[in-house]
């Protein structure tokens, strides 16, 4: 199982905007489909959104038209720009390899992820 490192979480106001970043030491992730999860507090971790290696996008309709994943130059870092935060996007997001929108994987090991906290 590939290990990720998730980071720029942080606690934002309700309609500010963060950009999250996943990478995977060792690993190239260019060729491979990635996606951001959300685990809210006391919940299961869900997916958000994905990012095929041909470039193609999937999102949850629960972020959809707000948060936007994409790809560095090099395809080895995986970005969650999300804008227009609600206190119901608070929870903690990991990457993960795959694409499993608004469902969670079974059985997965997840990381420490980063925390979002949308609050004012």
């Amino acid at each position: 199982q590939l290990q990720f490192v998730e980071s720029g979480g942080g606690l934002v106001q309700p309609g500010g905007s963060l950009r999250l970043s996943c990478a995977a030491s060792g690993v190239t992730l260019e060729e491979r489909t990635i996606g951001w999860f959300h685990q809210a507090p006391g919940k299961e971790h869900k997916g958000v959104a994905c990012s095929s290696s041909d470039g193609t996008t999937f999102y949850s309709d629960s972020v959809k038209g707000r948060f936007t994943i994409s790809r560095s130059d090099d395809g080895n870092t995986i970005y969650l720009q999300m804008n227009g935060l609600k206190p119901e996007d608070t929870g903690v997001y990991d990457c993960a390899a795959g694409c499993f929108i608004a469902t969670t994987i079974p059985n997965h090991n997840w990381g420490q992820g980063t925390q979002v906290t949308v609050s004012s």
